[in-house]
């Protein structure tokens, strides 16, 4: 880690704006006055992000994005022998910033790239683990991508384009601990009694990146094994709730101190990759990887490491059935490059919504999630329009699809195909669910692949 200027933390009264008269009632900072702030209805209605990790850890691009950690820390044998293998003796982590080019780095290329995958929001690692910042930063000194590597300010270019050219919310990311900074550090082994890192160095920089960059998802990450009174999580929420420019819209997660997850703040993520199948109480998020072992770009990945279309829609399908939101993440390459599998696989799933996303934006849970006699269906709703939708992941040879839940009444249900557009017969059966004639089409009339959607009207 490169030294840290340490700046007095500006007084808070200097960073909040006057409230207008008659606004919302305030929040107090304390986690029963902040889990009761009700969440911005955008966030549920859009369904689907783009989660994008790309920092130094992109250098080396090998195994993780926990790199610096795996080689140095832990020491790890396959990272200590790459290391040996690729680098001199003395070369050390923060050696590869000046090899952070991002040559080919384009955000409104990337913009185009997110446009076309049906996504409605993305989140960006404006900071990882490793402390080098996307963005300039003072209390990042030489170890951000203005000052070194490529620099450009990567947060602002991307935000602008996002916002310029698509519709799509910009969000971003932020570690609050960092591996190795000193500060950091020197609290831990202090027990966390000690508050100069969040004081001098995360609190002032996360107050600075909503005011510069006012994202509408700030999702936090990286504890550090502190509690959240070691972070300041509810003075800051707090101030972020009544008084910055993002009051209104922002959304946050859960991840604001040790034993806050999945218990306190916006909505919940629980785990890395949590998709538990069922529907919970509490607004939560899916966060997963096309790379099934890495957050960041890996040159040695195989092409067995990464997800297939099919199965990112079942994840997508499962995770907005049980009432979640789906966030995708991609890792991009040193020089700024979504690799042609990533693209090819964000360039799918908006062809999949393309035709299917009437089933997927803006839809509640069902009744029932998943089918009780076809496993491979899935239910969402739009209660307002006596809709639902049984969305099924493969295509019966038979060209009869049962259907065990829904409850049919005839002169009144009608079943279509979406993007064919024709009624379907149906029958009902015994007790409840019905059987659906599928049309006999040929795979150039198919209106997608991967999974379809009936769109039901009138079914209980």
């Amino acid at each position: 880690m490169r030294a840290a200027a340490l700046p007095l933390l500006p007084p808070l009264l200097l960073l909040l704006a006057a409230r207008p008269a008659g606004a919302a009632a305030r929040f107090d900072p304390t986690w029963e006055s902040l889990d009761a702030r009700e969440l911005p209805a955008w966030f549920d209605q859009a369904k689907f992000g783009i989660f994008i990790h790309w920092g130094v850890y992109s250098v080396p691009s090998f195994g993780s994005e926990w790199f610096w950690w795996y080689w140095q820390k832990e020491k790890i044998p396959k990272f200590v022998d790459f290391m040996k293998e690729n680098y001199p003796p003395d070369f050390k982590y923060e050696d590869f910033g000046p090899l952070f080019k991002a040559k080919f780095f384009d955000a409104n290329q990337w913009a185009d790239i997110f446009q076309a995958s049906g996504a409605k929001y993305i989140v960006l690692t404006s900071k990882h683990h490793e402390g080098f910042t996307l963005c300039g930063s003072k209390y990042s000194w030489n170890w951000n991508a203005v000052d070194e590597g490529p620099n450009r300010d990567i947060v602002k270019e991307l935000e602008l384009a996002i916002r310029n050219r698509t519709d799509l919310r910009f969000g971003l990311y932020y570690s609050l601990f960092e591996w190795f900074h000193p500060l950091f550090l020197d609290d831990e082994f202090s027990s966390f009694h000690k508050r100069q890192f969040p004081d001098f160095k995360m609190l002032p920089e996360l107050y600075d990146l909503v005011n510069k960059y006012q994202p509408d998802v700030l999702w936090a990450d990286g504890d550090g094994g502190a509690p959240d009174s070691y972070w300041n999580s509810t003075g800051f929420l707090a101030w972020l709730y009544n008084e910055s420019p993002v009051r209104d819209t922002v959304v946050t997660n859960d991840r604001w101190g040790a034993g806050s997850i999945c218990k306190h703040g916006g909505y919940y993520t629980c785990s890395d990759r949590y998709n538990p199948g069922h529907l919970l109480p509490h607004k939560w998020e899916n966060c997963m990887t096309i790379d099934k072992f890495s957050w960041g770009y890996r040159r040695n990945a195989g092409i067995s490491d990464y997800l297939t279309i099919e199965e990112l829609v079942k994840q997508l399908v499962q995770t907005i059935s049980c009432g979640g939101n789906l966030l995708m993440n991609i890792g991009p390459t040193q020089d700024g490059i979504i690799s042609p599998i990533f693209e090819e696989r964000l360039r799918q799933m908006g062809t999949w919504l393309k035709v299917n996303g009437e089933a997927i934006y803006e839809t509640h849970p069902w009744r029932s999630q998943n089918d009780t006699v076809n496993p491979d269906v899935w239910y969402t709703s739009k209660p307002q329009k006596k809709l639902v939708y049984a969305i099924f992941l493969k295509w019966p040879v038979s060209g009869q699809l049962f259907l065990g839940q829904p409850t049919a009444t005839m002169g009144a249900t009608e079943v279509k195909l979406l993007g064919h557009g024709q009624p379907l017969n149906w029958t009902s059966l015994k007790q409840h669910g019905l059987t659906v004639e599928l049309p006999h089409l040929t795979p150039h009339q198919m209106p997608c692949d991967w999974g379809w959607v009936l769109a039901l009207t009138n079914v209980i």
